[in-house]
């Protein structure tokens, strides 16, 4: 095999030829389609009866160039530089031609793989094992010069992990630190605290053009994805030294402004934390990763073709291998179970609730209307959405289907057993529900039972936010009451030891990072998960189907089978009750 390098700033290209013989060489666009009609086959066709014979890991390699590349002009191929660590076997094994820039590139991998960073004395904490490795592992690739896609599971520190990451970075100039509004004001108190040699600053206060053209080595420009895609093209102006976005699934869909605006700015290392890199499906994999190493899984159309449809579809298990092969120099993931030794256990009830015989007419009455209303034909996926929501609301509360309905509630009678028992036992816990209407109605009931409780939902500004949350972490409260999206990350509650969710969310990882909320570093005692779920309804459905969405993302990181995300027609099935 022969092959040519030429470099570009954000691509290589490379073209080149496999002799077979002294008169006869095949290029690699021929080699490709020759690799498509084998079928999987080693051998592969010259001509009619001939063939010629590759060794198995010549192949495996050949379909790593293809995989990895886009066509170019004149029968080239175009890759991205941060997947010459996928290449590295084919190309050594080659006659290579290549420009000072591909060797440039080289010398710079040998140099961070033999790199041994050292925390930095301004760094304020003492990091523990896992998190030095995670450390080590970033600045690795910081050095390299690609991106790092730090996966931990909740509660492991990846926002020390960062830090420590940053203050490395920083001397070259300003970080850019893109975090949830709710989890913007711990980036600040976090800096402050662990990295004093750094200078945080909240990004939207003042006059923002000048705090950006002032912003220079050892600052933190701490933003919200709000004012991220609001202030797109004034932030993506600035030549920030290292960007890192702070729970970034809020960018896995490709198609939002968030997303366009993150991939915008200019970072010379960029970072991603997030402890769900994959919640539904395969794409936002790709959405994440073409912020962290733009180029390196294709274009969208190719990841389609040779991953998510075949892994999706076909069950196809080379192509799982491949992309968590591609993926795996740049994406770590801890879960606590194997890191934290020291860490309580956790235990996860399913309290399944009996509906009344009042409640099961209700129900039932609710699911023939939503079947009436998706009746003759046509449906989209949100109308079918919204008439999953009525059922889902019925199972937790009539009022919040009915305002007007005298129907008991037998998950609210449930709920105030529960938490009249834990709170005897002077127990304290954490209560989420996607419904801010059904929390109003907890808070009503713990009204007249003098249970005292600090609440926080989406609505409530951010100084009240972190009163709420200190009052409960110094022990004013017996409960917390929380909506799902306002609260499901970036909080630290470890004064709690039970949670109890009354509603269970579609996506299994949300829950779990809103009860990593209370199990967590800090926690000393055992941690109880309560799920209140509907016997006999659309809530048992969406619990079984916890298990296939466990498994998306388990396939890619810790290598079980994948499931996509539900169709319109699946969503009716829920429905039907099938």
């Amino acid at each position: 095999l022969r092959l040519q390098i030429k470099t570009a700033e954000d691509w290589m290209q490379a073209s080149g030829e496999l002799r077979v013989d002294p008169q006869r060489t095949v290029d690699l666009k021929q080699l490709f389609t020759m690799l498509d009609a084998s079928a999987g086959s080693r051998f592969l066709e010259l001509a009619a009866g001939e063939f010629v014979a590759l060794t198995e890991s010549f192949r495996r390699q050949l379909e790593d160039l293809r995989v990895v590349s886009s066509p170019a002009a004149g029968g080239a191929v175009r890759v991205a530089p941060v997947a010459a660590v996928a290449l590295e076997e084919l190309i050594d094994r080659a006659q290579l031609d290549a420009d000072r820039q591909w060797h440039g590139l080289k010398a710079r991998l040998r140099e961070a793989r033999e790199f041994a960073p050292e925390v930095p004395s301004t760094l304020q904490a003492e990091l523990r094992p896992y998190q030095l490795d995670g450390f080590r592992w970033a600045a690795r690739l910081a050095a390299w010069g690609a991106g790092a896609c730090l996966a931990d599971d909740m509660g492991l520190g990846k926002t020390m992990q960062a830090l420590a990451v940053i203050l490395t970075q920083t001397q070259g100039g300003p970080t850019l630190v893109v975090a949830p509004t709710s989890v913007c004001g711990n980036w600040i108190d976090e800096t402050k605290r662990f990295a004093p040699t750094l200078r945080p600053a909240r990004f939207g206060q003042g006059d923002r053009r000048a705090m950006l053209a002032e912003a220079g080595p050892f600052d933190v420009i701490v933003c919200s994805y709000g004012l991220l895609h609001h202030e797109s093209d004034l932030l993506a102006q600035t030549e920030w030294q290292a960007v890192v976005l702070d729970e970034a699934q809020a960018i896995k869909n490709m198609d939002t402004m968030r997303w366009k605006a993150a991939v915008k700015l200019s970072g010379r290392f960029r970072m991603i934390t997030t402890g769900t890199p994959i919640e539904n499906h395969l794409g936002e994999l790709f959405s994440l990763f073409e912020f962290v190493n733009p180029g390196l899984l294709g274009k969208p159309k190719d990841f389609g073709a040779k991953f998510a449809n075949p892994i999706h579809h076909r069950r196809d298990q080379t192509a799982r291998i491949r992309l968590r092969s591609l993926i795996r120099p740049f994406i770590l993931r801890r879960t606590k179970a194997v890191v934290l030794d020291q860490l309580p256990p956790k235990t996860e009830v399913t309290l399944r609730v009996e509906m009344s015989s009042e409640e099961r007419a209700f129900y039932e009455a609710v699911r023939q209307n939503a079947l009436e209303a998706l009746s003759g034909g046509q449906f989209s996926h949100m109308r079918v959405l919204a008439q999953i929501t009525k059922l889902r609301q019925a199972c937790c509360n009539p009022l919040l289907v009915n305002p007007t309905s005298d129907i008991p509630s037998s998950k609210l009678k449930t709920f105030l057993s529960t938490v009249s028992e834990l709170v005897g036992s002077r127990h304290k816990a954490l209560v989420f529900s996607q419904f801010v209407r059904h929390l109003s109605i907890l808070r009503s009931e713990l009204d007249k039972r003098g249970i005292t409780y600090r609440y926080l939902d989406g609505s409530t500004p951010a100084g009240k936010r972190k009163q709420e949350i200190d009052a409960f972490q110094s022990g004013r409260g017996d409960l917390f009451l929380i909506s799902l999206r306002a609260g499901g990350q970036g909080l630290n509650l470890t004064a709690a030891d039970y949670v109890i969710h009354m509603d269970p969310w579609w996506n299994p990882a949300v829950e779990d990072q809103a009860s990593d909320r209370a199990h967590r570093i800090g926690q000393t005692r055992p941690v109880t998960i309560y799920r209140l779920v509907m016997r006999d309804s659309i809530e048992e459905k969406i619990v079984d189907l916890h298990v296939h969405k466990r498994k998306l993302a388990d396939d890619l990181l810790a290598g079980t089978e994948l499931s996509g995300k539900l169709s319109a027609d699946e969503l009716l099935a829920l429905v039907r009750g099938e």
